[in-house]
Protein backbone atom coordinates (compact mmCIF):
# COMPACT_ATOMS: atom_id res chain seq x y z
CA UNK A 1 0.00 0.00 0.00
CA UNK A 2 2.43 2.87 1.14
CA UNK A 3 5.31 1.56 -1.17
CA UNK A 4 2.42 1.76 -4.14
CA UNK A 5 1.92 5.53 -3.47
CA UNK A 6 5.81 6.44 -2.67
CA UNK A 7 6.91 4.92 -6.05
CA UNK A 8 4.02 6.91 -7.97
CA UNK A 9 4.78 10.08 -6.46
CA UNK A 10 8.66 9.43 -7.31
CA UNK A 11 7.80 8.20 -10.85
CA UNK A 12 5.45 11.30 -11.41
CA UNK A 13 2.75 8.75 -11.95
CA UNK A 14 0.70 10.94 -9.31
CA UNK A 15 1.15 14.57 -9.39
CA UNK A 16 2.94 15.70 -6.33
CA UNK A 17 4.95 18.63 -5.06
CA UNK A 18 8.92 18.70 -4.99
CA UNK A 19 9.06 18.86 -1.53
CA UNK A 20 6.62 15.78 -0.94
CA UNK A 21 9.07 13.90 -4.13
CA UNK A 22 12.17 14.39 -1.84
CA UNK A 23 10.30 12.65 1.35
CA UNK A 24 9.33 9.81 -0.61
CA UNK A 25 12.79 9.45 -1.85
CA UNK A 26 14.27 9.07 1.41
CA UNK A 27 11.41 6.90 2.60
CA UNK A 28 11.92 4.42 -0.18
CA UNK A 29 15.61 4.15 0.50
CA UNK A 30 14.82 3.21 4.26
CA UNK A 31 11.91 0.91 2.56
CA UNK A 32 14.38 -0.82 0.12
CA UNK A 33 16.65 -1.30 2.80
CA UNK A 34 18.89 0.58 1.38
CA UNK A 35 19.62 2.72 4.61
CA UNK A 36 22.68 2.01 6.95
CA UNK A 37 20.84 3.60 9.95
CA UNK A 38 17.15 3.06 9.52
CA UNK A 39 14.58 0.62 8.50
CA UNK A 40 11.18 -0.48 8.34
CA UNK A 41 9.73 -2.32 11.34
CA UNK A 42 7.36 -4.69 9.07
CA UNK A 43 5.72 -6.71 12.14
CA UNK A 44 4.72 -2.94 13.63
CA UNK A 45 3.37 -2.65 10.13
CA UNK A 46 1.43 -5.75 10.20
CA UNK A 47 -0.06 -5.14 13.60
CA UNK A 48 -0.91 -1.51 12.35
CA UNK A 49 -2.44 -2.85 9.20
CA UNK A 50 -4.70 -5.44 11.60
CA UNK A 51 -5.83 -2.56 13.37
CA UNK A 52 -7.00 -0.27 10.89
CA UNK A 53 -8.65 -3.52 9.55
CA UNK A 54 -11.25 -3.63 12.53
CA UNK A 55 -11.49 0.32 12.76
CA UNK A 56 -14.16 1.16 10.65
CA UNK A 57 -14.79 4.85 9.00
CA UNK A 58 -17.45 6.72 10.88
CA UNK A 59 -18.86 8.92 8.38
CA UNK A 60 -18.35 10.62 5.14
CA UNK A 61 -18.60 8.41 1.61
CA UNK A 62 -17.23 5.68 3.04
CA UNK A 63 -18.64 5.00 6.27
CA UNK A 64 -19.07 1.78 7.60
CA UNK A 65 -15.70 0.22 5.74
CA UNK A 66 -12.43 -0.54 7.20
CA UNK A 67 -9.96 2.44 8.11
CA UNK A 68 -7.26 0.11 6.31
CA UNK A 69 -9.45 0.01 2.98
CA UNK A 70 -10.67 3.62 3.21
CA UNK A 71 -7.13 5.26 3.68
CA UNK A 72 -5.16 6.95 0.43
CA UNK A 73 -1.77 6.63 -0.20
CA UNK A 74 -0.54 10.23 1.46
CA UNK A 75 -1.85 8.70 5.14
CA UNK A 76 0.04 5.59 4.44
CA UNK A 77 2.70 7.53 3.76
CA UNK A 78 2.04 9.20 7.59
CA UNK A 79 1.38 6.33 9.15
CA UNK A 80 4.10 4.02 8.22
CA UNK A 81 7.23 6.72 8.49
CA UNK A 82 6.25 7.80 11.76
CA UNK A 83 5.08 4.96 13.56
CA UNK A 84 7.56 2.34 11.85
CA UNK A 85 10.30 3.45 10.85
CA UNK A 86 12.96 2.78 13.33
CA UNK A 87 16.99 2.99 13.80
CA UNK A 88 18.98 -0.46 13.48
CA UNK A 89 21.11 -0.54 16.35
CA UNK A 90 18.06 0.40 18.71
CA UNK A 91 14.89 -1.22 17.21
CA UNK A 92 12.47 -0.01 19.79
CA UNK A 93 13.09 3.58 18.62
CA UNK A 94 11.55 5.66 16.29
CA UNK A 95 13.13 7.99 13.99
CA UNK A 96 11.17 10.47 13.25
CA UNK A 97 10.35 13.04 16.74
CA UNK A 98 8.40 15.52 14.30
CA UNK A 99 5.68 14.93 11.70
CA UNK A 100 4.79 18.04 9.31
CA UNK A 101 1.62 17.86 7.58
CA UNK A 102 0.66 21.11 5.07
CA UNK A 103 -2.27 19.57 3.50
CA UNK A 104 -5.52 21.55 1.88
CA UNK A 105 -8.58 22.10 3.49
CA UNK A 106 -10.92 18.56 3.54
CA UNK A 107 -8.38 15.67 3.21
CA UNK A 108 -8.70 14.06 6.34
CA UNK A 109 -6.02 15.66 7.99
CA UNK A 110 -7.84 16.25 11.10
CA UNK A 111 -8.93 12.35 10.87
CA UNK A 112 -5.51 11.51 10.20
CA UNK A 113 -3.67 12.78 13.43
CA UNK A 114 -6.97 10.81 15.42
CA UNK A 115 -6.57 7.57 13.66
CA UNK A 116 -3.04 7.62 14.83
CA UNK A 117 -4.01 8.68 18.33
CA UNK A 118 -6.13 5.71 18.03
CA UNK A 119 -3.26 3.82 17.00
CA UNK A 120 -0.98 4.77 20.23
CA UNK A 121 -3.58 4.55 22.81
CA UNK A 122 -2.90 0.34 21.55
CA UNK A 123 0.49 0.33 20.69
CA UNK A 124 2.17 3.09 22.70
CA UNK A 125 4.12 1.88 26.52
CA UNK A 126 1.79 2.17 29.63
CA UNK A 127 0.55 5.41 30.98
CA UNK A 128 1.59 7.27 27.70
CA UNK A 129 0.31 10.88 27.76
CA UNK A 130 -1.18 12.42 24.56
CA UNK A 131 -2.01 16.03 23.96
CA UNK A 132 -3.86 17.98 21.27
CA UNK A 133 -3.76 21.64 21.07
CA UNK A 134 -5.12 24.59 18.36
CA UNK A 135 -5.83 28.01 18.31
CA UNK A 136 -9.12 27.64 20.61
CA UNK A 137 -10.84 24.82 22.67
CA UNK A 138 -13.27 23.84 20.29
CA UNK A 139 -10.48 23.28 17.42
CA UNK A 140 -8.69 21.11 19.94
CA UNK A 141 -11.66 19.15 20.71
CA UNK A 142 -12.40 18.04 16.83
CA UNK A 143 -9.38 15.55 17.34
CA UNK A 144 -11.42 14.34 20.21
CA UNK A 145 -14.48 14.52 18.58
CA UNK A 146 -12.92 12.22 15.94
CA UNK A 147 -11.33 9.78 18.61
CA UNK A 148 -14.28 9.25 20.11
CA UNK A 149 -16.40 8.52 16.72
CA UNK A 150 -13.38 5.73 15.61
CA UNK A 151 -13.57 4.05 18.47
CA UNK A 152 -17.68 4.12 18.89
CA UNK A 153 -18.49 2.93 15.53
CA UNK A 154 -15.62 -0.03 16.05
CA UNK A 155 -17.09 -2.27 18.23
CA UNK A 156 -13.94 -4.81 18.11
CA UNK A 157 -11.61 -1.95 19.12
CA UNK A 158 -14.04 -0.56 22.00
CA UNK A 159 -15.14 -3.77 23.34
CA UNK A 160 -14.07 -6.78 24.71
CA UNK A 161 -15.95 -9.20 26.02
CA UNK A 162 -19.09 -6.72 26.14
CA UNK A 163 -16.80 -4.68 28.34
CA UNK A 164 -15.85 -1.18 26.90
CA UNK A 165 -11.35 -0.80 26.25
CA UNK A 166 -12.27 2.83 26.49
CA UNK A 167 -13.45 5.49 28.78
CA UNK A 168 -14.31 8.47 27.42
CA UNK A 169 -15.31 11.87 29.93
CA UNK A 170 -15.72 15.11 28.78
CA UNK A 171 -11.77 16.10 29.54
CA UNK A 172 -10.09 13.05 28.36
CA UNK A 173 -9.97 9.47 26.90
CA UNK A 174 -8.24 6.94 28.65
CA UNK A 175 -7.61 3.30 27.55
CA UNK A 176 -8.28 0.87 30.08
CA UNK A 177 -5.66 -1.76 28.72
CA UNK A 178 -2.76 0.25 30.02
CA UNK A 179 -4.20 3.39 31.58
CA UNK A 180 -2.64 5.65 28.22
CA UNK A 181 -4.88 8.75 28.25
CA UNK A 182 -5.45 11.74 25.49
CA UNK A 183 -6.45 15.33 26.68
CA UNK A 184 -7.79 18.11 24.34
CA UNK A 185 -6.09 21.21 25.62
CA UNK A 186 -7.26 25.20 25.55
CA UNK A 187 -4.81 27.32 24.33
CA UNK A 188 -2.93 29.33 26.49
CA UNK A 189 0.18 31.39 26.48
CA UNK A 190 1.22 30.58 29.99
CA UNK A 191 -0.55 27.05 31.27
CA UNK A 192 1.24 24.13 29.42
CA UNK A 193 3.91 23.56 30.94
CA UNK A 194 4.85 21.18 33.26
CA UNK A 195 3.45 18.47 31.12
CA UNK A 196 4.81 14.74 30.75
CA UNK A 197 4.06 14.48 26.99
CA UNK A 198 4.43 11.13 24.71
CA UNK A 199 2.60 12.22 21.70
CA UNK A 200 1.46 15.68 21.00
CA UNK A 201 -0.70 17.52 18.32
CA UNK A 202 -0.41 20.85 17.35
CA UNK A 203 -3.66 21.44 14.79
CA UNK A 204 -4.75 24.75 12.29
CA UNK A 205 -1.13 26.14 13.78
CA UNK A 206 -1.02 29.14 10.74
CA UNK A 207 -3.52 30.42 13.35
CA UNK A 208 -1.47 30.21 16.65
CA UNK A 209 -0.54 33.59 17.75
CA UNK A 210 3.17 32.47 18.10
CA UNK A 211 4.61 28.97 19.19
CA UNK A 212 4.62 29.06 22.74
CA UNK A 213 1.98 25.88 22.56
CA UNK A 214 4.66 23.84 20.55
CA UNK A 215 7.60 24.71 22.03
CA UNK A 216 5.82 23.71 25.61
CA UNK A 217 4.67 20.43 23.97
CA UNK A 218 8.37 19.84 23.23
CA UNK A 219 9.64 20.68 26.52
CA UNK A 220 7.95 17.88 28.24
CA UNK A 221 8.90 15.19 25.89
CA UNK A 222 12.95 15.78 26.69
CA UNK A 223 12.84 12.07 28.76
CA UNK A 224 10.83 10.19 26.75
CA UNK A 225 12.13 7.71 24.22
CA UNK A 226 9.84 7.63 21.66
CA UNK A 227 8.47 11.31 21.61
CA UNK A 228 6.74 12.52 18.43
CA UNK A 229 5.24 15.96 17.85
CA UNK A 230 2.31 16.41 14.89
CA UNK A 231 1.95 19.52 13.37
CA UNK A 232 -0.34 20.26 11.17
CA UNK A 233 -2.12 23.05 9.24
CA UNK A 234 -3.32 24.37 5.69
CA UNK A 235 -1.90 28.09 4.57
CA UNK A 236 -3.34 31.42 6.23
CA UNK A 237 -2.47 34.34 4.71
CA UNK A 238 0.24 35.84 6.77
CA UNK A 239 3.95 34.83 6.18
CA UNK A 240 4.64 35.46 10.08
CA UNK A 241 2.88 32.36 11.99
CA UNK A 242 4.83 29.27 13.60
CA UNK A 243 3.27 27.24 10.87
CA UNK A 244 5.25 29.24 8.02
CA UNK A 245 8.35 28.64 10.15
CA UNK A 246 8.11 25.16 10.84
CA UNK A 247 7.67 24.33 7.33
CA UNK A 248 10.33 26.36 6.12
CA UNK A 249 12.97 24.76 8.35
CA UNK A 250 11.31 21.10 7.15
CA UNK A 251 12.44 22.67 3.62
CA UNK A 252 15.29 23.35 4.85
CA UNK A 253 15.93 19.54 6.26
CA UNK A 254 15.00 18.08 2.99
CA UNK A 255 17.12 20.27 0.88
CA UNK A 256 19.69 18.77 3.29
CA UNK A 257 20.79 22.97 4.25
CA UNK A 258 19.95 21.71 8.33
CA UNK A 259 20.44 17.98 9.38
CA UNK A 260 17.93 17.08 11.31
CA UNK A 261 17.02 13.03 10.69
CA UNK A 262 14.02 13.02 13.46
CA UNK A 263 12.09 15.32 10.83
CA UNK A 264 9.44 14.14 8.38
CA UNK A 265 7.29 16.47 6.39
CA UNK A 266 4.19 15.86 3.80
CA UNK A 267 4.12 19.46 2.56
CA UNK A 268 1.54 19.61 -0.12
CA UNK A 269 1.58 23.32 -1.46
CA UNK A 270 2.18 23.62 -5.18
CA UNK A 271 5.31 24.35 -6.94
CA UNK A 272 3.39 26.80 -9.27
CA UNK A 273 1.84 29.64 -7.10
CA UNK A 274 1.34 31.92 -10.46
CA UNK A 275 -1.41 29.88 -12.37
CA UNK A 276 -3.89 28.67 -10.32
CA UNK A 277 -6.72 29.89 -12.50
CA UNK A 278 -6.48 26.97 -15.20
CA UNK A 279 -3.47 25.25 -14.30
CA UNK A 280 -5.02 22.04 -12.00
CA UNK A 281 -2.03 20.88 -10.68
CA UNK A 282 -1.65 23.36 -8.78
CA UNK A 283 -4.99 22.04 -6.94
CA UNK A 284 -3.37 18.45 -7.55
CA UNK A 285 -0.45 19.22 -5.47
CA UNK A 286 -2.38 20.79 -2.68
CA UNK A 287 -5.06 18.12 -2.32
CA UNK A 288 -3.57 14.28 -2.39
CA UNK A 289 -7.11 13.10 -1.31
CA UNK A 290 -8.99 14.34 -3.99
CA UNK A 291 -6.78 12.55 -6.68
CA UNK A 292 -8.23 9.73 -5.27
CA UNK A 293 -11.77 10.73 -4.55
CA UNK A 294 -13.59 11.99 -7.96
CA UNK A 295 -16.26 13.89 -5.41
CA UNK A 296 -13.92 16.03 -3.98
CA UNK A 297 -11.73 16.54 -7.18
CA UNK A 298 -15.27 17.69 -8.36
CA UNK A 299 -16.03 20.19 -5.81
CA UNK A 300 -12.70 21.79 -5.97
CA UNK A 301 -13.49 22.54 -9.45
CA UNK A 302 -16.49 24.74 -8.31
CA UNK A 303 -14.88 26.42 -5.87
CA UNK A 304 -12.14 27.52 -8.30
CA UNK A 305 -14.82 28.35 -10.77
CA UNK A 306 -16.58 30.82 -7.79
CA UNK A 307 -13.08 32.01 -6.86
CA UNK A 308 -12.53 33.36 -10.40
CA UNK A 309 -15.48 35.44 -10.19
CA UNK A 310 -15.96 36.53 -6.49
CA UNK A 311 -13.00 38.06 -5.11
CA UNK A 312 -14.15 37.59 -1.57
CA UNK A 313 -13.99 33.86 -2.11
CA UNK A 314 -10.22 34.08 -3.97
CA UNK A 315 -8.67 34.02 -0.53
CA UNK A 316 -10.26 31.38 1.22
CA UNK A 317 -9.91 29.58 -1.89
CA UNK A 318 -6.17 29.93 -2.55
CA UNK A 319 -5.01 29.87 0.98
CA UNK A 320 -6.95 26.65 2.46
CA UNK A 321 -7.68 24.64 -0.97
CA UNK A 322 -4.60 25.56 -2.75
CA UNK A 323 -2.11 26.30 0.20
CA UNK A 324 -1.23 29.56 -1.81
CA UNK A 325 -0.53 32.40 0.54
CA UNK A 326 -2.43 35.28 -0.64
CA UNK A 327 -3.95 38.39 0.11
CA UNK A 328 -6.43 39.46 -2.38
CA UNK A 329 -7.65 42.56 -4.15
CA UNK A 330 -11.14 42.03 -2.57
CA UNK A 331 -8.80 42.95 1.13
CA UNK A 332 -7.48 46.15 -0.53
CA UNK A 333 -4.12 44.65 0.34
CA UNK A 334 -1.10 47.05 -0.18
CA UNK A 335 1.16 44.68 -1.84
CA UNK A 336 1.57 40.84 -2.07
CA UNK A 337 3.71 40.04 1.16
CA UNK A 338 5.94 37.86 -1.19
CA UNK A 339 7.22 40.39 -2.99
CA UNK A 340 8.12 41.99 0.40
CA UNK A 341 10.11 38.70 1.34
CA UNK A 342 11.93 38.49 -1.73
CA UNK A 343 13.54 41.90 -0.82
CA UNK A 344 15.19 41.29 2.55
CA UNK A 345 19.00 40.96 2.79
CA UNK A 346 21.08 39.93 5.41
CA UNK A 347 22.54 42.79 5.97
CA UNK A 348 22.89 46.63 5.14
CA UNK A 349 26.00 48.83 5.72
CA UNK A 350 24.63 52.58 6.44
CA UNK A 351 27.84 54.00 7.07
CA UNK A 352 28.43 57.01 5.13
CA UNK A 353 24.63 57.29 3.62
CA UNK A 354 22.46 60.27 3.22
CA UNK A 355 19.16 59.35 4.75
CA UNK A 356 15.93 60.19 5.17
CA UNK A 357 13.53 59.74 8.12
CA UNK A 358 9.93 58.99 8.29
CA UNK A 359 8.18 59.47 11.80
CA UNK A 360 4.71 58.40 12.62
CA UNK A 361 4.39 59.70 16.14
CA UNK A 362 0.38 58.13 17.17
CA UNK A 363 -1.66 58.34 20.38
CA UNK A 364 0.88 58.05 23.14
CA UNK A 365 -0.78 54.86 24.04
CA UNK A 366 -0.23 53.28 20.72
CA UNK A 367 2.38 52.09 18.47
CA UNK A 368 5.03 54.98 17.00
CA UNK A 369 7.42 53.95 14.26
CA UNK A 370 10.54 55.63 12.71
CA UNK A 371 11.62 54.98 9.39
CA UNK A 372 15.21 55.44 7.53
CA UNK A 373 15.68 55.06 3.80
CA UNK A 374 18.30 55.78 1.18
CA UNK A 375 18.87 55.51 -2.41
CA UNK A 376 21.65 53.31 -4.30
CA UNK A 377 21.22 52.29 -8.06
CA UNK A 378 18.17 52.78 -8.04
CA UNK A 379 17.16 51.07 -5.07
CA UNK A 380 15.73 51.94 -1.96
CA UNK A 381 17.32 50.48 1.32
CA UNK A 382 14.99 51.06 4.15
CA UNK A 383 14.93 50.20 7.45
CA UNK A 384 12.09 50.82 10.32
CA UNK A 385 11.71 50.91 14.16
CA UNK A 386 8.72 50.05 16.56
CA UNK A 387 8.14 52.25 19.66
CA UNK A 388 5.29 50.81 22.28
CA UNK A 389 4.42 51.25 26.01
CA UNK A 390 6.37 49.48 28.00
CA UNK A 391 3.69 48.60 30.77
CA UNK A 392 1.46 47.19 27.51
CA UNK A 393 3.68 44.43 26.03
CA UNK A 394 1.95 41.82 27.53
CA UNK A 395 -1.86 43.18 26.93
CA UNK A 396 -0.50 44.18 23.14
CA UNK A 397 1.00 40.84 22.81
CA UNK A 398 -1.94 38.91 23.81
CA UNK A 399 -4.71 41.37 21.64
CA UNK A 400 -2.71 41.85 18.05
CA UNK A 401 -1.04 38.09 18.70
CA UNK A 402 2.28 38.78 18.73
CA UNK A 403 5.28 38.63 20.57
CA UNK A 404 6.19 41.50 21.22
CA UNK A 405 9.49 40.47 23.16
CA UNK A 406 10.53 38.68 20.24
CA UNK A 407 10.64 41.70 18.49
CA UNK A 408 12.30 43.83 21.57
CA UNK A 409 15.06 41.42 21.67
CA UNK A 410 15.68 41.31 17.59
CA UNK A 411 16.08 45.39 18.31
CA UNK A 412 13.38 46.32 16.12
CA UNK A 413 11.10 47.49 18.91
CA UNK A 414 11.67 49.54 21.81
CA UNK A 415 9.13 49.35 24.44
CA UNK A 416 9.33 52.57 26.52
CA UNK A 417 7.08 54.63 29.46
CA UNK A 418 4.56 52.89 31.21
CA UNK A 419 0.91 52.73 29.80
CA UNK A 420 1.97 55.24 27.65
CA UNK A 421 5.05 55.91 24.80
CA UNK A 422 7.64 58.20 26.33
CA UNK A 423 8.27 60.52 23.18
CA UNK A 424 11.30 61.75 24.88
CA UNK A 425 12.60 58.55 23.83
CA UNK A 426 11.60 58.22 20.91
CA UNK A 427 12.98 61.88 20.26
CA UNK A 428 16.31 60.79 21.73
CA UNK A 429 16.11 57.67 19.35
CA UNK A 430 15.90 60.07 16.05
CA UNK A 431 18.53 61.78 17.77
CA UNK A 432 20.77 59.21 18.12
CA UNK A 433 21.01 57.88 14.70
CA UNK A 434 23.74 59.78 13.13
CA UNK A 435 26.17 58.31 15.61
CA UNK A 436 24.71 54.96 16.03
CA UNK A 437 24.63 54.28 12.13
CA UNK A 438 27.11 56.53 10.57
CA UNK A 439 24.70 58.03 8.63
CA UNK A 440 23.87 61.54 7.63
CA UNK A 441 20.02 62.71 8.17
CA UNK A 442 19.06 64.90 5.12
CA UNK A 443 15.21 65.52 6.89
CA UNK A 444 12.90 64.12 8.97
CA UNK A 445 9.31 63.70 7.26
CA UNK A 446 6.35 63.67 9.80
CA UNK A 447 2.54 64.15 9.99
CA UNK A 448 1.61 67.07 12.29
CA UNK A 449 -0.86 65.02 14.49
CA UNK A 450 0.97 64.56 17.80
CA UNK A 451 4.11 65.56 16.37
CA UNK A 452 4.37 69.15 16.45
CA UNK A 453 6.66 69.36 20.06
CA UNK A 454 8.76 66.85 18.50
CA UNK A 455 9.57 68.27 14.96
CA UNK A 456 10.63 71.71 16.69
CA UNK A 457 13.26 69.85 19.06
CA UNK A 458 14.47 67.96 16.40
CA UNK A 459 14.26 71.29 13.68
CA UNK A 460 17.04 72.74 15.92
CA UNK A 461 19.33 70.27 14.49
CA UNK A 462 17.45 69.08 11.37
CA UNK A 463 15.47 70.16 8.17
CA UNK A 464 11.84 68.98 9.14
CA UNK A 465 9.44 68.91 6.71
CA UNK A 466 5.05 68.04 7.67
CA UNK A 467 3.93 65.53 5.39
CA UNK A 468 0.39 66.32 4.14
CA UNK A 469 -1.43 62.93 4.88
CA UNK A 470 -4.08 63.08 2.29
CA UNK A 471 -4.89 61.09 -1.22
CA UNK A 472 -3.31 63.49 -3.62
CA UNK A 473 0.20 63.82 -1.37
CA UNK A 474 0.60 59.80 -0.06
CA UNK A 475 -0.35 58.44 -3.91
CA UNK A 476 3.45 59.35 -5.54
CA UNK A 477 5.17 57.32 -2.66
CA UNK A 478 3.12 54.55 -2.02
CA UNK A 479 3.19 53.73 -5.99
CA UNK A 480 6.63 54.38 -5.85
CA UNK A 481 7.42 51.90 -2.53
CA UNK A 482 4.79 49.38 -4.62
CA UNK A 483 6.80 49.73 -7.47
CA UNK A 484 10.09 49.02 -6.08
CA UNK A 485 9.20 46.19 -3.90
CA UNK A 486 7.61 44.43 -6.97
CA UNK A 487 10.55 45.01 -8.73
CA UNK A 488 13.20 43.37 -6.29
CA UNK A 489 14.36 47.54 -6.01
CA UNK A 490 14.39 47.48 -2.30
CA UNK A 491 15.79 46.34 0.36
CA UNK A 492 15.70 45.58 4.14
CA UNK A 493 17.06 43.68 6.86
CA UNK A 494 14.96 40.72 8.59
CA UNK A 495 12.35 42.70 10.34
CA UNK A 496 9.15 40.30 10.91
CA UNK A 497 7.22 43.04 12.62
CA UNK A 498 7.47 45.43 9.59
CA UNK A 499 6.36 42.12 7.42
CA UNK A 500 3.19 41.72 9.91
CA UNK A 501 2.57 45.88 9.10
CA UNK A 502 2.60 45.61 5.36
CA UNK A 503 0.55 42.27 5.87
CA UNK A 504 -1.73 44.82 7.80
CA UNK A 505 -1.68 47.27 5.41
CA UNK A 506 -5.26 47.55 3.19
CA UNK A 507 -5.30 50.73 0.64
CA UNK A 508 -7.94 53.23 -0.48
CA UNK A 509 -8.33 55.04 -3.30
CA UNK A 510 -9.86 58.56 -3.66
CA UNK A 511 -12.29 60.32 -6.63
CA UNK A 512 -8.80 60.47 -8.59
CA UNK A 513 -7.80 56.83 -8.39
CA UNK A 514 -4.53 58.04 -5.94
CA UNK A 515 -3.87 54.96 -4.07
CA UNK A 516 -2.96 55.10 -0.36
CA UNK A 517 -2.76 53.25 2.56
CA UNK A 518 -5.34 54.02 4.97
CA UNK A 519 -5.38 52.99 9.14
CA UNK A 520 -9.15 52.78 9.65
CA UNK A 521 -9.55 49.76 6.90
CA UNK A 522 -6.09 48.25 7.61
CA UNK A 523 -6.44 44.69 9.89
CA UNK A 524 -3.72 45.56 12.13
CA UNK A 525 -1.18 47.45 13.03
CA UNK A 526 0.18 50.04 9.80
CA UNK A 527 2.21 52.67 11.47
CA UNK A 528 5.49 51.03 10.08
CA UNK A 529 4.54 51.56 6.79
CA UNK A 530 3.03 54.74 7.15
CA UNK A 531 6.57 56.10 8.49
CA UNK A 532 8.20 54.59 5.23
CA UNK A 533 5.75 55.72 3.09
CA UNK A 534 6.28 59.40 4.74
CA UNK A 535 10.30 58.57 4.24
CA UNK A 536 9.81 57.62 0.68
CA UNK A 537 8.42 60.98 0.12
CA UNK A 538 11.28 62.95 1.18
CA UNK A 539 13.76 60.44 -0.67
CA UNK A 540 11.08 60.65 -4.01
CA UNK A 541 11.09 65.10 -4.08
CA UNK A 542 14.42 65.08 -3.38
CA UNK A 543 16.22 62.64 -5.30
CA UNK A 544 13.88 60.42 -7.18
CA UNK A 545 12.21 63.53 -8.82
CA UNK A 546 15.78 65.41 -8.80
CA UNK A 547 13.38 68.46 -7.69
CA UNK A 548 16.67 70.83 -6.28
CA UNK A 549 14.59 73.54 -5.27
CA UNK A 550 12.27 71.71 -3.43
CA UNK A 551 11.29 73.58 -0.54
CA UNK A 552 11.40 71.91 3.22
CA UNK A 553 9.07 73.56 5.73
CA UNK A 554 10.63 74.60 8.52
CA UNK A 555 9.06 74.53 11.71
Amino acid sequence: MVEVYAYKVVNNEIPAPKYVKKQCEEFIKIYENKSEKYFVDFEKLKKIESILKILIMPRGLKAGNSIYACSCGYQWLFYVSILCVVYRDNPNKRRYETAILEVGRKNFKTFTIATIFVLLFLLEPKFSKFYSVAPDGALSREVKTAIEEILKSSPLIFYRNEVPRFKILRDYIKCNLNENKYFPLNYSNSKMDGKLTNVFLADEVGALPNSYAIESMRSGQLNILNKLGCVISTKYPTVNNPFEDEVNYAKQVLDGVQKDETVFALLYEPDDTENWTTKDEILQHANPVALEIPEIWEDLLKKRARALVQENSRENFLTKHCNIIYQGAGTESFIDIKYLLGCRVNKIDWTGREVYLGVDLSMSSDNTAVAMVSEEEGKILADVFCFIPEGRIEEKSQIEKLNYRRFIDNKKCVACGNKTIDYGVVEDFVLSLETEYGIIIKAIGFDRYNCMSSAQKWNKLYNTVEIRQHSDTLHPPTKLLTEKITNGEFEYEKNMLLEVNFENAKCTYDTNMNRYVTKKKSSGKVDMVVALINAVYLLQQDIIFEDRNFVFQII
